[in-house]
């Protein structure tokens, strides 16, 4: 199979254009395409995964923006955690600072869940279907030491880690946190989701 090499053309410079599947390989040597040659190709392939990339990204990281700025928790409070998640969302701290002040009484409009207590074996179902009827993308942040590992109630009754139940994006430590420290791991979760590429979320699941 001979190798398609098109030269153009543009703007007073020619370059030489193959498709990407033919021009790394050994189809390029079997054809006897010379040194010169491949790493023309090459740079022309490079240069045009390098537009596909440029083209893309900006609106992927708009819709990165727009999603860590928008976060819209769910009105969910297990335990004393509750209270601090409370605090965190009133004037003196003012979470609507950072974008995740609506609190959502329908997970239906929440994108964000924050796990606030311990999580007994009975209340797990519960938060399964909670989180199955939150829209993609969301997002599941374990606040405090309960949330996160069962805390100091390390018996049969008490699910030892939420991530047992529902994948958790972020930790947070404390017996309870400070409403700064839960502020401070929403800062945490909106720089992963500007990390994030577009539907990567679907792919998630419970280890």
């Amino acid at each position: 199979m001979k190798v398609s090499v098109v030269k153009t053309t543009i703007d007073g410079r020619e370059l030489v254009i193959a498709p990407p599947a033919q021009a790394t390989g050994e189809m390029l040597e079997d054809e006897g395409v010379d040194e010169e040659m491949r790493q023309v190709i090459g740079r022309n392939v490079l240069l045009a995964k390098l537009e596909e990339f440029l083209r893309v990204n900006p609106v992927q990281a708009l819709v990165n923006w727009a999603r860590a700025n928008s976060l819209w928790p769910a009105t969910f409070g297990l335990a004393c955690c509750a209270i601090e998640m409370m605090a965190m969302v009133a004037s003196r701290n003012d979470v609507a600072r950072f974008g995740a002040e609506v609190f959502r009484g329908s997970p239906r409009q929440a994108d964000l869940m924050i796990v606030a207590g311990r999580c007994s074996w009975k209340m797990a179902p519960v938060l399964k279907r909670i989180y199955d009827q939150m829209p993609n993308p969301k997002w599941v942040i374990a606040m405090g030491t309960c949330a996160s590992c069962g805390g100091v109630f390390q018996n049969y009754a008490i699910v030892q880690g939420v991530d047992m139940v529902v994948p958790v994006d972020v930790y947070i430590a404390g017996c309870p946190p400070r409403p700064e420290a839960v502020i401070d791991g929403i800062l945490k979760l909106q720089e992963k989701i500007r990390r994030e590429r577009v539907g990567e979320h679907r792919r998630r699941e419970v280890p």
